[in-house]
């Protein structure tokens, strides 16, 4: 197993080789290789930036191709992500789709599309920082501006898509 996480390329000392090893000890070698060729079909990744995405989130080989699919699709054509940024920042595919992905994409967007936030903006830093953070940098500062924000944000933890969040 340590060998295989190795040929992950993730470092044995590195705070990601034990989520490395938990990767392999699920699956034989022949599982990880199809694991692997599906994360280059979902997100048109060569072999470089599959490495690159590997080494620094072994744990996205547990995720089902569904989910992956279903995460590829968002990403890519919907928030606009090229392969090559999501490659390079794949702590973006260990997190939840409908709990934390779409609904802080759709609150940036609604804050972007209303002036309240620079259209510059990164989508990897509004996903990254934890709900709390998310909520004080985000959300709070617009309770004057955008009434219903957080009430929105909420609805689309939920699943919902609240109607201030359709864009045209």
């Amino acid at each position: 197993m340590v060998a295989c996480a190795k040929n992950m390329g993730v470092p044995c000392g590195s705070g990601m080789f034990g989520h490395a090893l938990h990767a392999v000890a699920c699956f034989s070698k022949e599982e990880i290789a199809a694991r692997v060729d599906c994360l280059k079909n979902t997100f048109m990744w060569t072999d470089a930036e599959v490495a690159i995405a590997v080494s620094k989130a072994p744990l996205m080989l547990t995720r089902s191709k569904e989910s992956m699919q279903r995460s590829s699709e968002f990403l890519i054509s919907e928030v606009g992500l090229e392969p090559a940024y999501i490659a390079r920042r794949p702590a973006v595919l260990t997190y939840s789709l409908k709990g934390r992905l779409r609904p802080r994409y759709y609150a940036v967007k609604f804050l972007k599309e209303n002036g309240l936030l620079n259209h510059d903006r990164d989508y990897y830093s509004p996903v990254l920082v934890s709900n709390n953070d998310f909520m004080k940098k985000y959300i709070c500062p617009h309770k004057e501006a955008a009434p219903h924000l957080a009430e929105d944000y909420a609805a689309a933890c939920r699943g919902e898509v609240p109607a201030r969040f359709i864009f045209a």
